[in-house]
């Protein structure tokens, strides 16, 4: 009967061809299957009849039965209204329409009865109902509409066609009730069982016209379920892969280096948390099973430190190691940071960007392919098919989002042997999202910060207090300190008031004038070697004051700098307000983040800039995040093409998720290529599905 489900829409009873052409342009409705999974977004209560005397001024829409008695035009203004009188048997009430009047004079009979649905308001001492909705009373409309009654979304090319919920409705009701339809279940029956959910056919019609309040729970619950564990199935097919076929490199034994560092050239005590996810770290790399794993850590949580010793223990298993950063800016860091860390040690490192010269260039990539070069850290130009290494063990990816699926992929096809892969974020991922995103990489968590760092002070400052933000400014330049400030904007736009850079930097050097201070001014648009430079000049502390767009969110490292002033906080999403604050707290001394913001704020902008002033965890920011904005507008979960989520909501549903996850992981162990007669379904599911979209992985 999957053959009737693909029957094109246009073959439905109360559809036609216009209506059909419709329903393609506007909704993707195409055939009978994709009308019958067109939830509705919403239910309203029609399961009581109201009488007439019972109206008050504050009720909601409501349902009534009665007849016509007249109808007339009224003229208003410079227009026309059409009044009817309608009554229940006891009581009258005044019903109202200012458009349409050609289609209720043809449509409303005298002597027959209705079921009317509308909002009753006062007009002048009396109650009346504009523009209700209209149906005969008889047998079939007050099985479909005395109910909790679906609502559809429409589109507003259908409604000037009368083309509305009311009538996907009908059709729906149309296409249940037809004897053909056959609704195929797509779970193993004992998962069903064992899970307590409705069979998918019950689900399907409970979820469009429910029976009751109870049942539309169960039915929302099993299709959420549903999604969740086909997610959890695609996502985890290729975790167990990597279980099942070993073909990874095993790194056998810490050596030299890793000691000698550990015990002599550590700069600084490891936090606990830091050493559990080394050892998380360390028990894949010795497994002869590819690494994939996310390391996730705060701002200033110590990732880079971790990510070197991993590196050591490749090159003592006489391996390389590659690290890949999403800007020069912060390829040089990386660079400069381990250059230093490695002093001491027979570490050869590199750094290869756009940048490099061509005789430096064929240099590295000579040592690279005879071995004797042990890490290359670089941007994009890493997966140039001239770079090749003798034998690659280890991939680290920092800010893993910023690059495509194909990019990132392209890094572990340079070895015979797919290297382990480490991805890092300083983005803090809500669970959820980490379940979904990356739920085939496994997870390691840096959730402490190193001894003696002082938690940033965060404080909201409007448009009126901006002598006293100059003043503070001041004092702390006169402690030698150094400052950002940074603007969403390059340069002013004409629908939008908020500060821009261009000004911003004007006001600042008035503020801030030579010889006594140096402000410098970074942004995107500037010539990569005219960033560097100003940037060079700020770390160098040249420069007391740096003005910039957020090209600095991201990879610049200037322990002296103890003030963040962000214009127009207002603006930006929470993430990027933590990131952008993780600029300062670097040193041992007491930071802040100063949000400036106008003095007229929306209620999110409030919520933001409240959940900046009270938290430092990036982890609770960033659930925060989640509910404000949903998972479709994270950095970097676009790509991933997976939140194809009809009814399940990252926000709400984690509980659902995990019971679909713990389910799909347990059918992966126990039938990883689905031949259990039970799991046929599963298996029709996915082929279907991979002949229908192409899904894109992380990793």
């Amino acid at each position: 009967m999957s053959d009737f489900l693909q029957t094109p829409i246009e073959f439905l009873k109360g559809v036609g061809q216009a209506r059909a052409d419709l329903l393609k342009k506007e909704l993707n409705i195409f055939t009978f299957e994709n009308l019958l999974y067109f939830y509705p977004y919403r239910h309203i209560d029609r399961t009581r009849f109201y009488k007439i005397a019972e109206l008050q001024d504050d009720l909601p829409y409501i349902q009534l039965r009665g007849k016509f008695t007249d109808l007339r035009s009224e003229k208003i203004n410079r227009g026309q209204r059409l009044v009817a009188n309608f009554t229940d048997g006891s009581n009258n009430l005044e019903i109202v329409w200012f458009q349409g009047a050609k289609w209720v004079k043809e449509i409303i009979k005298p002597n027959t009865e209705y079921i009317l649905f509308g909002k009753p308001t006062i007009f002048n001492g009396k109650f009346n109902i504009v523009h209700p909705s209209i149906d005969l009373y008889n047998d079939e409309n007050i099985k479909m509409l005395s109910a909790l009654m679906p609502m559809y979304n429409t589109t507003e090319k259908m409604k000037q066609r009368n083309f509305e919920s009311k009538a996907i409705l009908k059709l729906v009701h149309t296409l249940l009730k037809d004897e053909r339809l056959i609704i195929p279940e797509d779970l193993p029956n004992e998962l069903i069982s064992k899970e307590k959910l409705l069979t998918r056919g019950k689900a399907i019609h409970a979820i469009h016209f429910p029976r009751s309040a109870d049942e539309l729970i169960l039915a929302t619950e099993r299709l959420k379920f549903e999604e969740l564990f086909f997610l959890q199935i695609k996502i985890l097919r290729y975790k167990v892969q990597r279980g099942k076929f070993p073909n990874g490199i095993s790194f056998e034994h810490i050596g030299e280096l890793f000691n000698t560092f550990y015990e002599k050239h550590l700069p600084f005590n490891l936090t606990e948390a830091q050493k559990r996810v080394i050892r998380e770290i360390r028990v894949d790399m010795k497994s002869g099973i590819q690494m994939n794993r996310l390391l996730q850590g705060d701002v200033g949580s110590g990732k880079t430190i971790v990510a070197l010793l991993c590196m050591l223990i490749a090159i003592d298993n006489n391996y390389q190691a590659t690290l890949m950063a999403p800007t020069e800016i912060l390829a040089q860091q990386h660079f400069h940071n381990l250059k230093e860390l490695l002093t001491e040690l027979p570490v050869s490192v590199q750094l290869l960007t756009g940048n490099t010269t061509m005789k430096e260039r064929k240099k590295m990539l000579q040592d690279l392919e005879s071995g004797s070069l042990n890490i290359l850290i670089g941007t994009h130009a890493l997966i140039e098919s001239s770079v090749q290494y003798k034998n690659l063990g280890l991939v680290i990816i920092d800010e893993q989002h910023r690059f495509g699926v194909e990019q990132r992929s392209r890094l572990w096809q340079k070895n015979e042997k797919p290297p382990h892969v480490l991805v890092m974020t300083a983005t803090p991922i809500p669970r959820t999202l980490a379940m979904t995103i990356y739920g085939d990489l496994d997870v390691s968590v840096i959730d402490e910060l190193p001894a003696g760092r002082k938690p940033i002070k965060t404080v909201h400052r409007f448009e009126s207090g901006r002598l006293a933000v100059f003043e503070f400014m001041k004092q702390e330049l006169s402690k030698g300190r150094q400052i950002y400030i940074v603007y969403p904007l390059i340069a002013e736009s004409e629908k939008m008031d908020y500060m821009n850079l261009q000004d911003g930097f004007e006001s600042i050097s008035r503020a801030f004038p030579l010889p006594q201070y140096k402000v410098s001014i970074v942004h995107g648009k500037m010539k990569p070697t005219d960033k560097d430079f100003e940037m060079a000049r700020f770390v160098k502390g040249e420069t007391n004051i740096m003005v910039a767009t957020t090209v600095i969110e991201v990879g610049v490292n200037v322990p002296n700098a103890s003030i963040m002033i962000i214009e127009s906080a207002e603006r930006f999403g929470l993430s990027q307000l933590h990131q952008l604050r993780g600029r300062v707290g670097r040193g041992a001394e007491q930071s802040y983040c100063i949000l400036m913001t106008g003095n007229k704020l929306g209620n999110e902008a409030k919520t933001r800039i409240k959940t900046m002033e009270q938290s430092n965890d990036g982890f609770y920011i960033s659930e925060v995040d989640l509910k404000l904005r949903g998972p479709g507008d994270l950095d970097g979960t676009q790509q991933s093409g997976l939140l194809d989520l009809k009814l399940a909501d990252l926000k709400t549903d984690e509980h659902i998720l995990q019971r679909a996850r713990n389910c799909a992981s347990q059918l992966l162990s126990e039938d990883y290529n689905f031949t259990q007669p039970e799991n046929l379904p599963v298996k029709l599911w996915l082929n279907k599905q991979h002949h229908s979209k192409v899904w894109s992985r992380i990793s």
